[in-house]
């Protein structure tokens, strides 16, 4: 009887095994799967989110709905993918920093923080730049703090915290006055200063196309890093405002998602980030190399990551 019970036990084990493989292999989401993006549309997070989306249904055959959800800087639709049943249906795509410094500046009234997630991948490091028309009357930070200290408040687009966290250490140390609008994204931003609506902008990559065309110019540099498309402009920090912020581009679903479908979900996210495809709208979009890093190091960048917007948000 023992060595029935003994052989009994070793079967059930190989045939959950065995079960366990072919979820991992044969898994597929069970309608839509959402791919949800963080901002408005036309920014440079929608622009590659798209991108990625389409491409991942080309490459399984699953349907794969991209649809945004802007609001708080990507808080808004983490707040829903947190809430959202762990069953691998839901991936969101936002910007670490403006995360970041919401979990730091209001974390009781934020819905999650860094552990209610699955992280699945980095896509790339955003570049952000303050930008203005190519006619505006400053061409650097210097003029153009100038230029604010002597005409009153300069109107400034903003579509995430981390813009308005650096330019207020500019503005503490000088003096000088900017009146901030909230926008939903890059797009919405460039809409605004080509309309003549703001004077300046932050950018994380909407206004690639401007600079291009001539019609925006780069004032400053907010990474701890010049940027390669434009290795003349200073960094803020350069020009003696200690200060930077360096954001990453990154993709994640609900925390406690079976480690089957997760592992899946994961390889047909690495697999379309291997994309030329992918490789050239993250170029053109994020003026930045594609980086993914791998889910535990995109979960180490934001573990990271708090402490010290912990001390950029409270010096």
């Amino acid at each position: 009887m023992k060595i029935r019970a003994i052989i009994a036990g070793i079967v059930i084990t190989a045939v959950a095994v065995f079960a366990g493989a072919a979820t991992a292999k044969d898994w597929a989401p069970k309608g839509p799967l959402m791919f949800y993006i963080g901002f408005g549309a036309g920014g440079s997070t929608d622009t590659m989110g798209r991108v990625i989306g389409k491409v991942m249904k080309e490459q399984t055959g699953w349907n794969v709905v991209v649809e945004n959800k802007p609001g708080g800087g990507g808080a808004a639709m983490f707040t829903k993918i947190a809430k959202s049943k762990p069953n691998g249906q839901v991936v969101g795509m936002g910007v670490s920093t403006p995360i970041l410094m919401q979990l730091v500046m209001r974390p009781e009234k934020m819905a999650f923080n860094i552990d209610d997630f699955d992280y699945i991948a980095t896509v790339a490091r955003g570049e952000l730049a303050v930008v203005a028309r190519s006619d505006a009357p400053f061409n650097d930070l210097e003029s153009m703090v100038k230029y604010a200290k002597a005409k009153g408040p300069l109107m400034m687009a903003l579509n995430a915290k981390p813009g308005k966290f650096v330019l207020g250490a500019v503005s503490r140390a000088t003096g000088a006055k900017f009146q901030y609008v909230s926008t939903k994204g890059g797009a919405e931003s460039m809409k605004l200063l080509m309309g003549k609506q703001v004077m300046a902008a932050t950018a994380g990559g909407a206004h690639a196309p401007y600079l291009k065309s001539g019609d925006v110019k780069m004032i400053a540099v907010a990474n701890d890093s010049r940027h390669s498309y434009a290795p003349d402009v200073k960094t803020i920090f350069e020009q003696g405002y200690g200060v930077s912020v360096d954001p990453y581009f990154f993709i994640a679903t609900t925390k406690g998602t079976d480690p089957a479908i997760l592992s899946t979900l994961t390889k047909a996210i690495r697999n379309a980030l291997a994309t030329d495809t992918v490789k050239k709208i993250v170029r053109n979009a994020a003026k930045s190399a594609l980086l993914n890093l791998g889910p535990a190091a995109t979960r180490k960048k934001m573990v990271d990551g708090l402490p010290v917007m912990k001390k950029l948000v409270k010096p």
